[in-house]
Parts: structure tokens; sequence; C-alpha cells
């Protein structure tokens, strides 16, 4: 069963931004790179991008069994893919908009 698994944050400094949840919430972050860090609860956790790219809004993200089936059933339900299948230490996801132009992405770990 599909699951909600993780939320993406877009920051403008990712520094700031794990000491404010360190302070607030005593969260604990890997870092993943010079732009990315993430808690590893192993619950539904919270990864900071700094990357000079992305901007914007969270990113919820649902963990799937099957990545392929899960990317062919968004689209047979009228959702558009935003970013193919892609890598990213732990597993792949892709990334999609509903039909309200929500963007969320589907992983699958390894």
């Amino acid at each position: 069963m599909a699951r909600f698994e993780y939320l993406e944050l877009p920051v403008s400094d990712r520094a700031e931004a794990k000491r404010f949840y360190a302070d607030a919430f005593g969260w604990d972050f890997t870092d993943f790179g010079p732009d990315y860090a993430a808690t590893m609860s192993g619950d539904t956790d919270f990864g900071l991008d700094a990357s000079p790219e992305k901007v914007g809004a969270p990113l919820p993200v649902i963990r799937v069994d099957n990545l392929e089936a899960a990317q062919a059933a968004v689209e047979r339900a009228g959702g558009a893919i935003s970013v193919p299948i892609f890598a990213f230490p732990g597993g792949r996801r892709f990334h999609f908009r509903d039909v309200d132009g929500h963007e969320l992405a589907a992983m699958q770990a390894d």
C-alpha cells in the first residue's frame, strides 16, 4: 500500500534550516552533499534542499512498492510526469503533477 513517506522542503540556507529544526524540534540531520540534508528516523522523514534551482512549494513524497506501476497509474489517472524516474541515495523516484497542478513525488526504496 502506498503511504506518505517524506516531505522535501526547499530552503535558502541549509545550515540555518538545520539549526532551526534542530533547535525547535530536536531533529538530527544527515548531510547528502553540499546542498541536501535529511532526517533519518525511519518514520516520515524530512529533507532540506538548498540546491539553487530548488524554490517553491514543499514536495510530498509517497512510498510505493513498484515505481513503474505507480508511474503508469498516475498517468492513467490524469497526472502529468514532471521529472522522469531517477536514482538517488536510497532508491529511485519520479515527480508528477496531480489534476490540480500540485507537484508530488513517488519513490521506491532500494
